[in-house]
């Protein structure tokens, strides 16, 4: 007989919110105060996408059952998306993953931004065969649907994990960082880094949406963390959102908010991968309407680099930024830092794991990133 055991904060980690839905709970990685300063439709997709986000029980159950409800997406002309995967940890060991094939979909025409969104129906992913001892058990929700959390059951009683004394590790990063194209949640390259350096993670890596936004920095000033990183560059690039005047200055309040509530926390400020498209060509990025034609998704740049004279910013003149802010900040932050981009996955990485898409990395280039972030974060 299963027990069910009611869903509260207390069982996950990773969220800085939770709405209570007409079907249970959905995990937000954004607070309702954020939420509320901006409804783009971009930034509500992604933060409600629960990268990092997971189920933290202890229990010698050997049956666990979880009804969710997934978003899921449908891209007009492109290849269909796989189902979200579930990842299963046993005390820190993927053992187990499933996937869900019910829920909503939301169908987006990529050539003109019109979205429909059809309700579906909630499901059951199962992971049975547990061993039959006490253990800690995860359940990491896929980092690329939006997922309402309905019931919990499982077949011995089940509490949250208790602390574990683990250092909490606080992220901001493009797509890339929310895990897009990893081939599971807790393989994105935060969550492996993670895994590999004994931190709890918490990921805002939110999908085209590192626009050093003051929100994001407010959410990042009031959220427990014992190190930090933001990686920044890419997003501000292929959205075009401003010129190098407003770069500057909007680095330096994104930094400054931050310690206002960390003053002395490491703080690792990252710049972007290796993306050819963007290393010297100004966005603003799009996609590839040619390659969408024959059913392949990818993305171009279309500013031009002689437009870099009037302040149209690349991913070259971003990282010189990035390394020029830091270096002034040092002086009076000595537990700031800076690394580039390019020493995660450079130009020669690219040539041996190009990018598929021209902007995302694959499931091999996310376990690369995050066994380098790793060791050259040293947190």
């Amino acid at each position: 007989m299963l027990i069910t055991t009611p869903i509260t904060a207390a069982l996950l980690r990773g969220a800085l919110d939770l709405e209570r839905t007409a079907h249970g709970l959905l995990p937000h990685r954004l607070p309702a105060r954020a939420r509320a300063q901006y409804t783009d439709g971009q930034l509500a997709m992604a933060e409600s996408q629960p990268s990092g986000v997971r189920l933290a029980l202890r229990t010698r159950a050997t049956t666990v059952e979880l009804d969710t409800l997934p978003t899921k997406r449908v891209y007009v002309g492109a290849p269909p998306r796989p189902d979200g995967v579930y990842d299963l940890l046993i005390d820190g060991r993927l053992t187990g993953q499933a996937t869900l094939g019910d829920g909503n979909t939301v169908t987006i025409d990529l050539a003109t931004g019109a979205a429909e969104h059809r309700p579906g129906p909630t499901g059951t992913v199962r992971f049975s065969g547990l061993p039959d001892r006490v253990k800690d058990v995860e359940i990491w929700l896929p980092h690329n649907e939006t997922t309402e959390l309905v019931a919990l059951r499982t077949d011995a009683p089940a509490e949250p994990v208790p602390d574990l004394g683990r250092r909490v590790w606080l992220h901001h990063g493009s797509s890339i960082s929310h895990g897009s194209d990893a081939a599971s949640p807790s393989t994105t390259w935060p969550a492996l880094a993670a895994s590999l350096s004994g931190l709890e993670l918490i990921n805002l890596g939110l999908g085209g949406s590192a626009l050093l936004d003051p929100f994001t920095a407010r959410a990042m000033r009031d959220t427990p963390a014992d190190v930090i990183s933001v990686k920044l560059g890419i997003n501000v690039v292929n959205a075009d959102l401003m010129r190098l005047r407003a770069f500057g200055p909007a680095v330096h309040g994104f930094l400054d908010t931050i310690r206002e509530g960390h003053p002395d926390a490491p703080l690792l400020v990252v710049s972007a991968l290796y993306c050819p498209i963007h290393e010297d060509t100004p966005g603003p990025g799009a996609f590839d309407l040619a390659a969408l034609s024959t059913g392949k998704l990818r993305f171009r740049a279309t500013g031009d680099p002689a437009e870099r004279a009037a302040g149209k910013l690349t991913l070259g003149v971003i990282r010189d930024e990035l390394a020029r802010i830091v270096e002034q900040r040092r002086a009076e932050d000595p537990n700031l830092r800076y690394l580039d981009g390019r020493d995660l996955y450079g130009e020669a990485d690219y040539a041996e794991l190009p990018l598929p898409d021209e902007l995302h990395p694959d499931a091999a280039t996310h376990r690369l990133i995050g066994e380098r972030f790793a060791k050259l974060a040293a947190f």
